[in-house]
């Protein structure tokens, strides 16, 4: 058993204790960012002449080879280390000798783990924001496909009033942009940088925490010991965000669901993103969206748990802390997963344009429209709402859309009805007319398209700033 610490004690920890205390199965996920953190706290310790350049040079290259051999393949991290940190710096020293014995000078596992979790969620935030960025630039490529495309819009699962597939895609594409600034958010309230705080209260060592900031690309040093290390807030803002990615996702995920089915036929899912049946052959299964759906309740819970966790400790460091980091992992991995996969089976998705109108047309979405025709000849809305449910009424008994309705049948209910009562109740006018701010309209969408448009610009230039090391 590799372990930190042990002088104080006099008999070995037993097996089944040190199993159940050890996060080497885990925490060995960010042995990078572990190493890198190692490297700048020693380039710091040289240049406030707390080390040697010869000591921190031997333990730089002693660092960089432990990683190259982590990642050929030659190195083994195993379950014979307590941590990722002991892993580390026992290989270390094995390496270099009592030199390596230098590397914890002023630092705490405690700060360490701090660090490493930051640098890996840091790192981790990067990745999300590519890959919402993905998702955001093929909604836009939808949007604008689309713009034209009508379909009904609906309340309570039921036919509202008529509205684009561009608009449709448009509200989602709301959504995931306000995820992408959430990213942002979390990336420039946690960019702080914990090492240096050592244990909960510093160090008697002259360290100097600003030039540890710089050297790992962190806006600048934490500004309390104590809250440094026992700090979790970004990984519950993280697992946070990630949740309301994931019920976006998997609202998204019940419409093509449903979309994808017989009875509505608005969509038909690639075959690559669908499988089949093991007995009904005629089975194509959209299993993607709905495992997307599924593992929002898998995210949720990580939130939740690490809330939980987190609820009853005191300051400063506690061993509950550890838990962080297995939620994390697999919130991140998750989420990861399911917006790459749902980007793709959007792209690949066919549209069944004819269809959508036809469900638009036969569902009486243009009900509003005939009732604000009424209202522009001098009908009071109220009367209006009436005498178009009279006439929605009849074409229900008849089997028939409004449109298909003669002029004597409208003016037999309301004389006010002309020929022109056609033209309003098309599809065709029905949307377009509708071009206020954030309406389905030709115009109004174009607007919209277009500042998407620049989003999109503004989000690509953004990944420079947050470049992943």
């Amino acid at each position: 058993m590799a372990q930190l610490w042990g002088g104080r004690f006099t008999k070995e920890t037993d097996k089944l204790v040190y199993n159940f205390n050890a996060s080497i199965s885990f925490d060995q996920k960010f042995y990078r960012q572990d190493i890198r953190g190692s490297i700048a706290h020693v380039t710091m310790l040289a240049a406030s002449g707390i080390l040697t350049d010869d000591e921190r040079d031997q333990i730089i290259a002693g660092l960089n080879g432990i990683l190259s051999d982590v990642e050929n393949g030659s190195l083994e991290i195993t379950p014979e280390y307590e941590d990722i940190h002991s892993f580390v710096e026992a290989n270390l020293i094995d390496r270099i000798g009592d030199v390596g014995k230098k590397l914890h000078t002023g630092r705490s596992r405690n700060d360490q783990v701090a660090l490493d979790m930051k640098l890996y969620v840091r790192d981790e935030i990067v990745e999300l924001k590519e890959l919402i960025f993905k998702l955001l630039t093929e909604l836009h490529a939808l949007m604008k496909a689309h713009i034209d495309t009508y379909m009904p819009g609906f309340t309570h699962l039921q036919k509202a009033q008529p509205i684009t597939l561009a608009h449709h895609f448009g509200a989602y594409m709301e959504m995931f942009k306000r995820d992408y600034d959430r990213m942002n958010d979390i990336y420039d309230r946690m960019n702080y940088c914990p090492l240096g705080s050592g244990a909960l209260a510093g160090t008697t060592y002259p360290l100097d925490r600003e030039l540890t900031a710089s050297l790992l690309d962190f806006y600048g040093p934490t500004l309390n010991s104590m809250d440094s290390v026992a700090d979790r807030d970004y990984c519950i803002e993280l697992l946070s965000a990630m949740a309301t990615i994931m019920m976006h996702l998997s609202r998204f995920s019940e419409e093509i669901i449903i979309w994808n089915s017989n009875e509505y036929q608005f969509v038909e899912l690639d075959d690559s993103y669908s499988t089949g049946s093991s007995i009904m052959p005629q089975k194509k299964n959209p299993d993607i969206a709905e495992l997307v759906r599924g593992k929002t309740g898998r995210v949720y819970g990580a939130l939740m748990s690490l809330l939980t966790t987190m609820k009853g400790i005191p300051l400063a460091y506690n061993k509950d802390m550890q838990e962080d980091k297995e939620l994390t992992f697999d919130a991140i991995d998750t989420v990861k997963g399911c917006l790459a996969l749902f980007t793709g089976m959007i792209s690949s998705m066919t549209v069944n344009k004819p269809r959508m109108e036809a469900s638009a047309k036969n569902g009486f979405t243009n009900a509003t429209d005939a009732a604000d025709y009424l209202v522009n000849h001098g009908v009071p809305f109220r009367d209006a709402h009436g005498i178009v449910g009279q006439l929605v009424l009849k074409c229900i008994a008849e089997n028939i859309s409004l449109d298909q309705l003669s002029l004597g049948e409208y003016k037999s209910i309301c004389p006010v009805f002309e020929d022109d009562i056609y033209k309003a109740i098309s599809m065709d006018e029905c949307v377009q007319k509708r071009n206020t701010i954030g309406a389905p309209g030709h115009a109004a969408m174009q607007k919209v398209i277009d500042t998407n448009e620049k989003f999109l610009e503004w989000a690509a230039n953004d990944t420079a700033r947050h470049t992943k090391e």
